[in-house]
């Protein structure tokens, strides 16, 4: 019956369709077949949306060529754009993406400001952005618009499988603008974690209409309770608004728990297509422990029974998910789908394929060290991350990861991806992050003992793709990496004597298929 359902033939003609079926019978298969349609494009592979600019657009292209969903990171993609054009485009993939931008007058102008031809001088500071807060500038949100935009359209260009895109639910202050970007170029898929994702669901229904949508602000610490929104309204941005409404892409949460996926199912503001599930293995951000924090011998959150996906409870919601962290092999792959789940998301080999934004250095040093015969682990530090979630960091000589050097960095938030909003006793308003300047983040009304060991994972994180800051104190930012556990199983994509594998090597390992 689905196969003839998909006939095209069978609703060339909607008058003889509707005196043999019935108009009502004809709009129920329709959408029926919609809905086959959609589930026979969904992915056994979910590629990790890995920041910043790990999982970039050629990364989420090439794997979406293969069949599978590719991921571009939502993550400080303005502050990409920008740095890529400061660059000089070399390739003018940039240029190429704001060409095709609806707006192309807004376009113009983020080119006028940022772009330089032949590239800045390597020992020149990167022009900034303005820091995001609860009223952003127009031009801020303009950038940021078409920094979602141009990182989608790339990952899509040229061919018809499907592209999502991975954000923090601890980015809010950023997350709204590029959302609507990213939806203007056509996203398949939003996969958001680091928090409880309740509202983007419905927001994803109002960006489809063209309409003003918001998001509660979750308070800094030590802030006064009081209700603060942000809320991006495409009318005050954009001086004319689309024909037609814009696809709604489908959501999927990334969630620690079948506790955590229920909630969402029954108290989100719209429909949660499906859900990733994490465990504490992956790579990047992990949920903390449930309960009480406990550290081991190494100084990491120590997981426990509670921690385990009951898979019963997961089952029985009825709506497709898939396991990520460790599961990057054939038997992963089986592993999960017996299980109930629908596929696997796979971060860490992703991010050391030859098509990862992730400099060659780093690349062919991780492949080289962690695929011989190692006693090396990933270490889940407890405090790094400035959101307050432990945070995978891979022991990799010259970075942040080494204590001399990371003692060694004057703090300084010049980026601010991670703020959060403060309210103070008088009702002011300030924002502040952990890794700032321990003084600044006192004196704003945030605890100092807050600040102790955290990172600024905006700055390193960029110099993990080449485009660290060159400070004006003549600092040169250094990268911290991230990995999940199962790093030293790179071995598996690597045939020997390479230094280097690709990203379809991964796939065709993972799903036991030749290239």
């Amino acid at each position: 019956m689905v196969a003839e359902i998909c006939r095209e033939d069978v609703f060339k003609n909607a008058e003889t369709a509707n005196r043999h079926l019935g108009p009502l019978r004809v709009r129920i298969l329709s959408e029926y077949t919609q809905v086959i349609r959609e589930l026979m494009k969904q992915p056994e592979i979910i590629q990790g949306g890995m920041g910043i600019g790990v999982s970039h657009w050629g990364l989420a292209r090439e794997v979406s060529l293969a069949g599978q969903l590719g991921v571009v990171a939502g993550t400080a993609v303005a502050t990409l754009l920008i740095r890529r054009l400061q660059q000089g485009d070399p390739a003018g993939h940039m240029r190429r993406a704001l060409a095709k931008f609806p707006y192309p007058h807004t376009a113009e102008r983020i080119l006028d400001r940022y772009f330089v031809e032949g590239g800045k001088p390597k020992d020149s500071p990167y022009e900034l952005n303005s820091l995001y807060t609860l009223k952003p500038s127009t031009a801020l949100q303009e950038l940021t618009v078409l920094a979602g935009f141009t990182e989608v359209l790339l990952a899509k260009e040229g061919h018809e499988g499907v592209v999502g895109i991975n954000l923090l639910e601890k980015l809010q202050l950023s997350n709204l603008a590029v959302l609507y970007g990213a939806m203007l170029a056509g996203v398949d898929y939003v996969l958001m974690g680091a928090g409880i994702p309740r509202e983007i669901p419905g927001v994803l229904d109002q960006f489809s209409r063209q309409e003003k949508a918001s998001l509660k602000v979750t308070l800094a610490p030590h802030s006064h309770d009081v209700t603060l929104t942000i809320e991006f309204d495409p009318a005050a941005i954009f001086p004319r608004k689309l024909e037609g409404e814009i696809k709604r892409p489908r959501f999927l949460a990334i969630v620690s728990s079948a506790v955590l996926a229920q909630h969402l199912l029954s108290k989100s503001n719209g429909a949660v297509n499906g859900f990733v599930v994490e465990g504490h293995t992956a790579g990047g951000h992990n949920a903390p422990p449930r309960g009480r924090l406990q550290l081991n011998e190494l100084g990491e959150p120590v997981y426990t029974a509670k921690d385990q996906l009951d898979f019963d409870a997961m089952n029985r919601l009825g709506v497709p998910y898939w396991l990520a962290g460790g599961f990057g092999s054939p038997e992963g792959m089986q592993e999960a789908t017996s299980r109930g789940a629908a596929g696997i998301q796979v971060g860490t080999p992703f991010a050391f394929c030859e098509e990862s934004g992730l400099t060659d250095e780093i690349k062919k040093t991780v492949v080289s060290q962690w695929t011989a015969a190692r006693d090396e682990h990933v270490f889940t530090d407890p405090v790094a991350s400035p959101t307050g979630f432990p945070f995978k960091v891979v022991p990799l000589p010259g970075t942040l990861s080494e204590k001399p050097l990371y003692d060694a960095r004057e703090r300084k938030c010049d980026l601010g991806y991670l703020r959060q909003v403060l309210r103070k006793e008088n009702g002011s308003i300030v924002y502040v992050c952990p890794a700032e300047p321990e003084a600044n983040y006192a004196g704003k009304g945030g605890d100092v003992n807050d600040c102790q060991g955290r990172k600024c994972l905006c700055n390193a994180l960029l110099s993990n793709v080449g485009l660290g800051q060159h400070q004006e104190n003549g600092y040169d930012e250094l990268p911290l990496l991230t990995a999940g556990d199962d790093l030293s199983g790179l071995n598996r994509y690597v045939k020997n004597g390479d230094n280097s594998y690709t990203a379809r090597q991964v796939i065709a390992y993972i799903l036991a298929t030749p290239l």
